[in-house]
This record gives structure tokens, sequence and C-alpha cells, in this order.
């Protein structure tokens, strides 16, 4: 008997309950959190239905933020830069670019 490699594919590893990574699970908990205020402010005016319907808006985004990448299309010509980048990243990249507060403009000099 010859010996072999044993596979080893660690990526399914950080995942809990089969869809969620930490990341989408702590972006859910988060979305969550956020509804609990639209929720509460909801049942003060007896609205507990809509309240909970802002429960479940709220964790649905931030599951898809926390979860997906941006897919390449290759008629849209941006996707071909930022194709395969987490929805996440693209977020916290446009909010320390305008943190910065810093608007840069490209134009083009003649010679």
């Amino acid at each position: 008997m010859g010996t072999y490699n044993v596979p080893r594919n660690l990526r399914g590893e950080t995942r809990i309950l089969v869809i969620f990574t930490l990341k989408s699970l702590a972006t859910t908990g988060a979305g969550v959190l956020i509804g609990l205020l639209f929720f509460y402010f909801f049942s003060l005016l007896k609205l507990k239905g809509l309240g909970i319907g802002f429960i479940i808006f709220f964790a649905l985004i931030g599951f898809v933020i926390g979860r997906f990448n941006v897919p390449v299309i290759a008629q849209i010509p941006i996707t071909k830069k930022i194709g395969g980048i987490p929805l996440g990243e693209i977020i916290l990249r446009y909010i320390k670019f305008k943190k910065n507060k810093k608007i840069y403009t490209y134009t083009k000099e003649e010679k």
C-alpha cells in the first residue's frame, strides 16, 4: 500500500449553522439590534407586527452585507475592478474615504 496526502479542506471550519460565517453572524446580529430599535418604537404605537418586519428586514440586510461578494459582470465596468470583494469591505472602504473628507479629481492635461 502506498502513502497519500490527506486533503485538508479547512474552509468551512468557521461556519456556524452551515450558512453563517462568523462575519455574517456578527452583521446579522447588528442588523437585529437596529431592527430592535424600530420594534421598540413601533411597539409603543401598538404595531408589533410592523416592528417584527423591521427586525427581519434589517437582519437580512446585515446577512447580505456579511455574506455575499460583488459579482463580476462583464457589461458593467465597475464590477471588473471590484468583483469578488465582500460587500462589507466595500462599505468600510467607502466610510473611510468619506471620513477622510478629501475629494480627489482627475483632470486630463493637454501637452
